[in-house]
């Protein structure tokens, strides 16, 4: 199957009061279309930057970041603000919802960005697959965590990705909402045929994805 991600011999360091920290060390790994994998690891190993790497949010030190062909290294930051407007859907803990927008109105923002047609129809049925379309007005402000969260996961999936990139989806959610989240995404990602990376501390969650990397202190382990 196509890897739509290779990782080589990425690094990362901050440089912090003429001192050098280092993030992520020599850092390999492969993603396959269709591909669901789990990033675990304690807090500080390095989870959140290796995402925001794979998003081209960051640069790394050194190594080399091939997404769909395309090495990040050798493009513009508009490149890769293009990349991630068509092709990477991201979803943060802190849900990251438009507060003036309704969640209909969240739910359509990307799809408008891409022009695609009959987006207020096509967001009406995301929404109903996920048991929000009674709430399609409200704004974030009047909506649960559980329920911004799975807003969120609809934005994220509503201009059909080549790849969810999830950074703890259900790090501020209650047990019920954890697991109404987690079947939600991945229930939809595999159906979608949508690449899933997931940041998780929540290992029920890591263990029913198609695989799990983990990171100790910013290093990949076996």
């Amino acid at each position: 199957m196509k890897n739509l991600y290779k990782l080589s011999n990425i690094n990362l360091n901050y440089h912090l009061n003429e001192n050098d920290i280092r993030v992520l060390e020599n850092i390999n790994f492969e993603i396959k279309k269709n591909e669901r994998v789990a990033i675990i690891g304690e807090s500080g190993s390095g989870k959140t930057s290796l995402l925001m790497l794979m998003s081209g949010l960051e640069k790394p030190t050194s190594g080399k970041i091939i997404f769909n062909n395309v090495n990040f290294s050798e493009i513009s930051e508009k490149k890769k603000t293009q990349i991630r407007k068509k092709e990477i859907g991201l979803i943060f803990q802190q849900f990251y919802l438009i507060p003036n927008y309704t969640a209909l109105e969240n739910v359509m923002f990307p799809m408008q960005i891409n022009e695609i047609k009959d987006e207020k129809k096509k967001a009406m049925k995301i929404l109903s697959d996920i048991g929000l379309d009674h709430r399609k007005n409200n704004l974030p402000s009047e909506l649960s965590g559980g329920e911004q969260q799975r807003v969120a996961i609809a934005r994220a999936i509503s201009f059909n990705p080549e790849i969810i990139l999830a950074d703890e989806p259900t790090g501020n959610l209650d047990k019920k909402n954890t697991e109404i989240v987690s079947e939600l995404l991945l229930n939809y990602s595999s159906k979608k045929k949508i690449s899933l990376i997931l940041v998780t501390h929540n290992m029920n969650l890591a263990q029913k994805c198609d695989r799990v990397i983990k990171l100790i202190d910013g290093c990949i382990k076996a």
